[in-house]
């Protein structure tokens, strides 16, 4: 089974492209003081090394609006400016040449100073995300969702429609779009009425998702819904904490849905009562170990003969435990029986002997 993804045109943020069938991306944001430039890109780095294909600043100030001519001259991806409030300060982060800008446009009082942001992207072909969250909806919506009129869900789409034709009628179409709401069922059904009546591209998560694993399951379920629905052109997973996090939880859920395939897919039971190996701390240390690993491997840990063989076989290097021993497992054939306590390192060497055999294997040509 494949995932029918929603047609949509294409935009590009730098050299990443939204939408028309591209892979999707994974966006993240910095969590430092935009005028600390050093630490704001050690943070991009470390982003960019965890798999983010796009990073998103804040621009809360002049002073972090005048910082991003240098982070985006160093940064390795592509820098979008997340712009609030002042139009001043989105027209300085164009001039500063992001390759992105992410406008909640309800938070801008004036039209015309929407329309001198939008003027100005324009002349430098720089994509816009019209953001509309459910505490930024358009002016007039929110008193009709408070009175029950409307639903908040309608309201964010009216939103969205109303900046649309305003971007359109000044021939404006380099857009993206987010509907985001922390609740998820909100969330869904934004994205469900707006589908129906665009073609831009879609930004979809969850926003304010909240801390460890309460954010991660709310994330994985709601992103989860909208990405098999076939809405998601990017992504960004929104936790309270390490944004590095953010970009492994968003890998892991495209590859839950088998919509990514670099880096390692590490699977492990559930353990019971018949394990006799130590599999929770097997897997955490063999999930670090190879946390920046960039072939597609599946890797099984097991912790007993029940399941052990079977996934085991699947995969490409595996363990199976026994008591305090296990066995390691190339596509279902033994390589190895080592103590517990040799395991893991006995597994990390079998992915290191698979990863050179794949490098030194003759390439096919192309005759």
């Amino acid at each position: 089974m494949t995932i029918a993804r929603r047609q949509s045109v294409a935009v590009k943020i730098g050299n990443v492209q939204i939408g028309n069938g591209a892979p999707i991306s994974i966006q993240s944001m910095t969590k430092t003081k935009t005028t600390d430039v050093i630490a704001t890109l050690e943070q991009i780095q470390a982003l960019c090394r965890t798999g983010c294909d796009i990073v998103r600043v804040a621009v809360p100030d002049s002073a972090s609006a005048d910082a991003l001519r240098e982070i985006v001259a160093s940064s390795p991806c592509p820098i979008v400016a997340d712009v609030h409030y002042s139009a001043s300060l989105a027209l300085m982060a164009l001039e500063a040449g992001v390759h992105g800008l992410r406008l909640n446009p309800g938070n801008i009082e004036r039209h015309d100073d929407v329309a001198r942001i939008v003027e100005k992207a324009g002349q430098k072909h720089i994509p816009i995300r019209i953001g509309v969250n459910a505490g930024s909806l358009a002016r007039g919506y929110r008193p009709q969702v408070e009175q029950g009129k409307m639903g908040l869900a309608e309201a964010m789409v009216a939103s969205a429609r109303e900046f649309i034709n305003h971007f359109e009628s000044m021939g404006f179409r380099q857009i993206k779009i987010s509907l985001k709401a922390s609740d998820i069922l909100t969330t869904v059904q934004a994205y469900q009425l707006l589908a129906r009546e665009c073609r831009y591209p879609f930004h979809v998560g969850i926003t304010e998702a909240g801390v460890g694993r309460t954010g991660i399951i709310k994330s994985a379920v709601g992103l989860g819904i909208l990405i098999f629905e076939g809405f998601a052109d990017t992504i960004r997973v929104s936790l309270t904490g390490d944004p590095c996090q953010e970009v492994v939880v968003a890998k892991k859920i495209l590859q839950s849905l088998r919509l990514a395939t670099d880096g390692p897919q590490v699977i492990s039971c559930p353990t019971c009562g018949r394990t006799d190996i130590d599999v929770e701390n097997i897997a955490v240390k063999v999930e670090e170990a190879l946390a920046e690993e960039t072939m597609p491997l599946k890797i099984a840990i097991m912790g007993c003969v029940v399941n052990g063989p079977g996934e085991a076989r699947d995969a490409d290097v595996g363990i199976t435990g026994g008591k305090g021993v296990g066995l390691v497992f190339r596509k279902g054939e033994i390589v190895r029986k080592v103590p517990e306590a040799e395991l893991v390192n006995a597994l990390l060497e079998e992915v290191a002997k698979v990863k050179h055999e794949h490098l030194q294997a003759p390439r096919r040509s192309r005759s």
